[in-house]
This record gives C-alpha cells, sequence and structure tokens, in this order.
C-alpha cells in the first residue's frame, strides 16, 4: 500500500489538525489519521468538558486504545473496574474489553488517544457529522460498521454515578 504524500516528515503545529465539535461539548482535534500512518495507528486529541461522558459504554472488535491523560483527570470503566488517571497517566483499553471513559473533574482535561490499527478515526468523524443532536441509533449504526457495539442501557447509571452530561 502506498502512503499518502502528507506522511512525509512534518511538524503539526497546535493550531493545525481538523478539530471537531462544539465548544461546549467533546471535541476531537485530528492528528494522524491511518492514511498517513500506512493503517498502523491514527492519532487524536480528546477536549473533553468538566465532567462530561466522551462516549457510551462500548467496546470495539478490531481496535487497541490508548489514551494518555496530558491534562485533568480521567475517569474511566474498563470492564468491572473503575480507575481515575491523572496527568501523565496511561489508560489502556484492549480490543473487545467493553469500555468508556469521562472527565472525572471540574477543569477541562486533553487526552491523547492512540488506536491501534489505525481506521476508527473515521468514525468519530461521522458522529461530530450528525451535530449536536446524538441520536443513539444512528451512533449505533456508525459504531457497528467500524466493528463496535455500543450498550447505551449500561451507560445512564454511569452519567448518574458520576454526575456527567453526554
Amino acid at each position: 500500500m502506498e502512503r499518502d504524500s502528507l506522511a512525509g516528515a512534518r511538524v503539526l503545529r497546535a493550531e493545525e489538525g481538523d478539530t471537531l465539535g462544539a465548544l461546549e461539548a467533546v471535541r476531537d482535534r485530528f492528528m494522524i489519521e491511518r492514511k498517513e500512518s500506512d493503517t498502523g495507528f491514527s492519532l487524536l486529541q480528546h477536549l473533553v468538558p468538566p465532567r462530561a461522558l466522551v462516549a457510551p459504554l462500548h467496546r470495539h472488535s478490531r481496535e487497541d486504545e490508548y489514551s494518555f491523560v496530558l491534562e485533568g483527570r480521567v475517569g474511566a470503566l474498563l470492564g468491572d473496574e473503575e480507575v481515575v488517571a491523572e496527568v501523565g497517566d496511561l489508560i489502556f483499553k484492549p480490543r473487545n474489553q467493553w469500555h468508556t471513559f469521562w472527565n472525572a473533574g471540574d477543569k477541562p482535561a486533553r487526552i491523547l488517544e492512540i488506536i491501534s490499527p489505525g481506521g476508527f478515526e473515521q468514525a468519530f468523524r461521522e458522529m461530530h457529522a450528525m451535530g449536536e443532536a446524538l441520536d443513539p441509533e444512528k451512533m449505533a449504526g456508525i459504531a457497528s460498521r467500524y466493528g463496535c457495539e455500543a450498550d447505551f442501557d449500561r451507560t445512564p447509571p454511569i452519567i448518574e454515578r458520576h454526575g456527567l452530561v453526554f
């Protein structure tokens, strides 16, 4: 497979990369996409408002995810275990494990998200294209096309337990 012409050595400046999402909602900054890494991985930055859930409870069948906390506190449900990660901590979310994560603090959080192999970042693009009206049925359809399953029935108790918005 031939690499995209954008894949050469470069510096992605702080103001560069597509950033999608409303200012008061979770925003995603696309830093390296599958086509630029020869499908090896994708790299995003999640910008998460205080007490916001990033995604419903879900599991991937194709990808592993690694969330490195750059700023703030990040809570996560990994299988049956709840954890809180601080700046400098890495959360590993292996494929086939139910998980979700959220900003566990009262200040914005920034997370560097590595997805391996790459490709699932396109699901984020499709979900952002829906606008602010998040339709669970449409979200589940998008997720399914990317080998991901969402559990909208088990998500509300997580939101309630941690005082989150989604």
